[in-house]
């Protein structure tokens, strides 16, 4: 064994350490005050490793492993014992890319739990949600210590820049077809959002928030905590009452687009949508649309919108088809899922995350951290349902109030449930697989939903574009 090093805090007994100098087999002694017994751990293999990894990266909400890492700081429960480590953190995160992977290549054959082409929720609706609230989970654990706060920034705003420049590169028309091989990117039709561009701008409001909105009270209950993070449930509140009166006040005038986008074609259908309405939920005439193509332009939007799958635009509803004979105007216009206004609320989701991730921080116990974590999620599932009954549809396009609400208290509940049988009742033997996913989900993320994997088998082929690795087996297009 290692050499041994004790580390004492004489006058406010808080443990202070650098990851960096710690050595296996160095024993970390911590005490609350004379009259308690210090608790002493021994650095292991596993220790050291969990300590060298970053938990603030916004890579790290998709690929890394982010949570509670232990350490000199983390406290046995009372209830449950065990490493400090919240494996449940990378498990939530592996079920959430398995669950991606499931509604892409089973939503084709299944178009019940594929995305809904408008209101209500599928299956496929809660995965965007889920990998937004865990990132605020990890946000709340990897920023709980910081030693400046201007560094903390700096570096949050890199990785939200690096991880936005990596959605732009993914999503934003590199990859125009399988048959015709064709690639690059048209500048004047490039995507600007997209589901990577969206964490980004979640993980970097939340970043923000938790480095510079919170208070220094001592937490002890539940409405202790609120109070310490006072600030940022006001951030939230502003937030969302931006995205009400935005969606529900702007006046949607009529607009034009023409079919196809591409301007050079002498064949361009000029298609006009009228409106002329405030506070519509519909396809056609909604804020969120309006938004998207007066600032972004509609030519930088999602060309293959989601509504086309509906009755009024295919006669293959659910799935994609020949327009209907009396198809509304709407129904080629491209409308961005991942848009501007929709993100306000996406970013709350990231809030109620941070919310979960603090209860973990300041409550050590069991018992007391799923108490905390049931109130929302019941309050939330329950505010949800209640406005989608009163014509608050739930809309993952929109990603109206209502939706943000069922899928963050859903959220909050499957998060339980994994924390129980993970961390609590200490069923780890079925996770293995799970936890690799969540390790590398953004990896698993670019070969599955970004057209990498396509790129990648048609990308090299011998004296043709043709002869690739699809035609040798036979899945190519034909000569």
């Amino acid at each position: 064994m290692g050499s041994y090093q004790l580390i004492r805090e004489k006058k406010d007994a808080r443990l202070r350490w650098d990851p960096q100098q710690l050595q296996l087999g160095d024993i970390i002694v911590e005490g609350e005050g004379k009259n308690l017994s210090p608790r002493i751990e021994v650095i292991t293999s596993d220790a050291t490793s969990n300590l060298e990894k970053s938990p603030t990266s916004p890579l790290s909400t998709l690929p890394k492993s982010i949570g509670d890492h232990g350490g000199p700081h983390s406290h046995r429960s009372k209830t449950g014992g065990g490493s400090g480590r919240l494996l449940s953190l990378d498990i939530f995160r592996g079920i959430t890319v398995a669950l991606m992977i499931f509604v892409e290549y089973a939503g084709g054959i299944y178009p019940a739990i594929n995305h809904s082409p408008w209101d209500g929720i599928t299956l496929a609706d809660f995965v965007m949600p889920f990998f937004l609230f865990i990132v605020g989970v990890s946000l709340a654990l990897g920023y709980k210590n910081m030693p400046c706060r201007l560094t903390a920034t700096g570096k949050a705003i890199h990785r939200a820049l690096k991880l936005l420049i990596l959605g732009l590169f993914l999503q934003g028309g590199y990859f125009h077809g399988i048959k015709n091989l064709t690639y690059g990117v048209d500048v004047e039709r490039i995507r600007w959002m997209g589901i990577l561009q969206r964490i980004a701008i979640s993980f970097l409001l939340a970043a923000m928030c938790e480095i510079w909105l919170k208070g220094d009270n001592k937490v002890n209950s539940g409405q202790s905590l609120l109070k310490r993070y006072h600030q940022q449930w006001a951030m939230a509140i502003m937030v969302t009452a931006l995205y009400l009166s935005l969606f529900y006040g702007l006046y949607v005038s009529d607009w034009e687009y023409q079919m196809p986008m591409d301007i050079s074609s002498s064949e361009a259908k000029i298609f006009t949508v009228k409106c002329g309405l405030r506070g519509d939920s519909g396809p056609a005439c909604n804020a969120v649309g309006m938004i998207d193509r007066k600032i972004l332009g509609i030519q930088h939007l999602y060309a293959r919108a989601i509504y086309g799958r509906s009755k009024e635009c295919s006669v293959n509803s659910p799935n994609y088809g020949p327009l209907p004979l009396d198809a509304p105007s709407w129904c080629q216009a491209p409308f961005d899922p991942e848009g501007l206004l929709s993100s306000l609320m996406a970013i709350v989701t990231c809030f109620i995350g941070l919310h979960y991730g603090h209860i973990i921080v300041h409550f050590k116990d069991h018992k007391v951290r799923i108490q905390q974590w049931l109130v929302p999620s019941s309050c939330l599932v329950l505010l949800g349902v209640t406005c989608d009954c009163l014509g608050m549809h739930a809309n993952k396009v929109l990603y109206s109030f209502s939706y943000m609400c069922i899928t963050a208290g859903s959220a909050g509940f499957l998060f339980i449930v994994v924390y129980m049988m993970v961390d609590v009742w200490g069923y780890r033997h079925w996770t293995t697989i799970l936890k690799w996913m969540g390790t590398n989900a953004l990896l698993i993320y670019i070969l599955v939903s970004c057209n990498i994997l396509p790129v990648l088998l048609q990308g090299f082929y011998w004296r043709r574009p043709e002869n690739n690795i699809l035609t040798m087996i036979g899945v190519g297009p034909k000569k």
